[in-house]
């Protein structure tokens, strides 16, 4: 795996962000005991040191699914998240789903891809003032189902193939993009609160899910491992680019190049040749 870009983030980052902060006791999930540091006025507080480990363990993993040409799916629908999710996805150039999870969007890819499809078919046609011709009724018609469809799938519109891997705000909120995730083999990393089940994510993120501020934090580090694992992509590309225009100069210095005179002179000796021996 790739080296990290999380080595920026500190206990005192995650404290000011209130990273720390769980749910109340009554309401936690057992099996966040080993995340769990202390409990405090009814409060859980979360161990802020293995929030640190296995953030970087998430980021590492993201750099190296991106770096190998994959993409990464960010998915926050509550209201603390949808924000951060749209504006650190944008930053790195990868989907995301802010609004509403669809149901299918992992284990149906193929129907949502034909969607997709129909959605860009839509705005072509409007781009190209096609709606103009139309009757107004079936324009109107026509506006609005774009309209609807940039809302569920304006986000991830882009998403030409398979996500390589999905980065979730609150597993709990996110439980039918769990489930397809898993359904589908697609790993998965999330933040994970002391309310969420973390044996269902691949790579846990303890941290409080709610505080606005901690949602930025971890959404900006899964951004930046993406554009690290970007950069690596890119690099590595262009080093295959160059190997390869290097085979072809070899290829064309070990080619004799003969003018078609000489070709000519050649092939009118041979025929002499055999004419000679023939005689």
């Amino acid at each position: 795996m790739q080296q990290s870009t999380t080595n920026a983030v500190s206990i005192k980052l995650l404290l000011e962000a209130g990273a720390h902060f769980g749910h109340q006791a009554g309401r936690w999930h057992p099996k966040m005991k080993r995340y769990i540091f202390i409990q405090r006025n009814g409060i859980h507080i979360i161990n802020l040191e293995q929030t640190i480990g296995l953030l970087d363990k998430a980021c590492r993993f993201v750099t190296d699914v991106v770096a190998r040409g994959g993409d990464i799916l960010f998915v926050g629908t509550k209201k603390q998240a949808q924000e951060a999710i749209e504006q650190e996805a944008k930053r790195c150039g990868m989907p995301y789903v802010n609004q509403r999870w669809i149901g299918g969007m992992l284990t149906n890819f193929k129907v949502i891809q034909s969607r997709i499809d129909y959605l860009v078919h839509l705005e072509d046609q409007k781009a190209r003032g096609l709606y103009h011709r139309l009757p107004k009724k079936e324009a109107l018609k026509m506006e609005r189902t774009l309209q609807r469809l940039n809302r569920q799938m304006g986000s991830f519109k882009e998403m030409t193939k398979f996500p390589g891997a999905i980065f979730i705000v609150d597993p709990s909120k996110e439980r039918i993009a769990v489930a397809e995730a898993r359904q589908a083999g697609v790993p998965t990393m999330s933040m994970v609160d002391t309310n969420c089940n973390p044996d269902e994510i691949d790579y846990p993120i303890p941290s409080n899910d709610d505080a606005i501020r901690a949602v930025k934090l971890i959404c900006s580090k899964m951004a930046d491992a993406v554009i690290e694992g970007k950069a690596i992509l890119a690099k590595a590309e262009e080093d295959a680019a160059e190997i390869s225009g290097q085979e072809a100069v070899e290829a064309l210095g070990s080619f004799t190049f003969v003018p078609e005179e000489e070709k000519k002179s050649a092939d009118t000796g041979s025929a002499d040749q055999r004419t000679e021996k023939q005689d």
